[in-house]
């Protein structure tokens, strides 16, 4: 028989011993071990298993699971350990399978025997359930605080322009006239939505998956209550199965995340278009655009363009979620393994983008000038002339068809506006029609008398305004 030209792989080292090797007489091959390993991933972590796992061993003490000493020690070491990692003085060993390996290693090569009895009553499948959620609920808040920056960065811009008359838009033809203030708080209306949905997700996470072991909890007399209660959890979970299997949070999430990035996406949508030389509605400050290497008038709106595009990144982490979840039985499976890389990189994703978005909007300047201008030429008043007449008395589906054939006559005869046509000219149209006509189909007159709640009369605007202000805390 040939010999056999297959490179024989080495076995993962003894330093590296997984927690679960005991059951096993080989030792897992070293590919092998690095592919299941992920340690690379939920390392960030370190300090959430750290918080529970303190906790739990606080718990083991109270309950004389393990003497007093021991969980003290425990405890203690934890802290050093914390402490030791932050200042850079223990670096994590990527050697180890996961983090709350290496963590667990670590406690037993300092404390020995002492060390060893932190991981009583707990699996890793809840452990790694509750040092998830306890990120998750560190780290959303976080992301939130960039939303609420962004709404409030907004707002600014929005009432010092709850004048400034813009062209609004549907399907990218000019419809109506509305104002830069209101605009700009209908994106703000958007992102609320978004802070909600985040503060919803945050609500149904807040339960503490410890003490449900790896499926079906434990024989000792573990009192889940109050590590739940150490830990800040608002309750505990109803169900051990459900604890350990569950990751509709993860979705739920990455759900939310992808739903404010199509919202940051469509805002800057219309930002490239602003900055178009077709529009000039937007500058945006150089330090937040680039140029081109090979035409060298271009100033391109580049890092909206870049949040554009990175909503394919969460919305293909959101559907990463969806499939890894879909066909699996209860209760844990190693699949669920591939949670947090998806989720991780969403509200990376989500974050950097709020930063980037609140610093080119900080940044740039409006030429409300040429928004006001835009409003000419497009006969944006015409609902407003139908309106006038329903006013008048005349119904709105007549008073519909009275405008439209103004809009007609405007066009054959070559005025730009509605409010060229002389009076007479109107009265043909309707004797419903007097000299107040032309007040009221000013662009500026057109806004303020739309000053129903969600209009865009500045005083409606302003308004909206200061809700919003009350809510996100300026």
């Amino acid at each position: 028989m040939a010999k056999s030209t297959v490179k024989k792989i080495k076995s993962v080292s003894s330093k590296t011993k997984p927690l679960w090797a005991g059951r096993l007489n080989e030792k897992p091959e070293e590919v092998a071990f690095a592919f299941q390993a992920s340690i690379k991933i939920d390392k960030r972590l370190v300090f959430d298993d750290i918080t529970g796992s303190k906790a739990h061993a606080a718990m083991l003490g109270r309950q004389g699971i393990i003497p007093k000493t021991c969980s003290s020690k425990i405890v203690k070491e934890l802290d050093v350990i914390a402490s030791e990692i932050k200042s850079g003085k223990l670096l994590i060993d990527e050697t180890n399978e996961d983090i709350h390996s290496f963590l667990e290693t670590t406690l037993t090569k300092r404390l020995g025997d002492d060390g060893k009895m932190v991981h009583a009553g707990r699996s890793r499948n809840d452990q790694v359930a509750a040092a998830f959620r306890l990120y998750l609920k560190r780290v959303v808040p976080q992301t939130q605080n960039k939303l609420a920056l962004l709404i409030n960065t907004l707002l600014d811009t929005a009432l010092s322009n709850v004048n400034s008359i813009m062209p609004g838009y549907t399907h990218l033809q000019r419809a109506q006239c509305v104002t830069l203030g209101h605009h700009l708080c209908a994106w703000c209306a958007a992102l609320q939505r978004d802070y909600s949905r985040l503060s919803d997700a945050l609500k149904r996470l807040d339960e503490c998956p410890l003490g449900s072991g790896a499926l079906a909890g434990s024989t000792l007399p573990l009192d889940r209550k109050n590590t739940a209660m150490s830990l800040g959890f608002a309750r505990l979970s109803l169900n051990s199965m459900d604890a350990v299997s569950d990751r509709d949070f993860a979705i739920e999430l990455s759900a939310s995340i992808a739903i404010t990035m199509v919202h940051l996406s469509r805002f800057c949508e219309d930002v490239v278009l602003w900055a178009s030389e077709e529009f000039k509605f937007i500058d945006l400050a150089e330090s937040w655009s680039t140029g081109s290497s090979i035409m060298p008038q271009k100033k391109n709106p580049d890092f909206a363009e870049l949040i554009r595009g990175k909503t394919g990144r969460t919305a293909g982490n959101l559907i990463t979620l969806v499939t890894l979840l879909k066909g699996l039985p209860y209760a844990y499976n190693k699949d669920l393994q591939e949670d947090k890389e998806a989720l991780f990189d969403s509200i990376d994703t989500l974050d950097v983008c709020l930063e980037m978005f609140t610093g080119m909007i900080k940044s740039a300047s409006f030429n409300t000038k040429r928004m006001k201008a835009a409003c000419t030429g497009g006969f944006l008043e015409a609902t407003d002339a139908a309106e006038y007449l329903v006013k008048k008395g005349m119904p709105f589906r007549e008073a519909h068809e009275k405008a439209a054939s103004i809009v007609r006559d405007c066009v054959q005869k070559g005025y730009k506006a509605i409010s060229s046509l002389p009076i007479n000219e109107f009265k043909k149209h309707s004797k419903l029609f007097e000299e107040d006509i032309y007040r009221a189909m000013t662009p500026l007159s057109c806004v303020k008398a739309r000053d129903l709640p969600g209009g865009p009369a500045p005083r409606e605007v302003k308004r909206q305004i200061k809700i919003l202000r009350k809510k996100y805390g300026q």
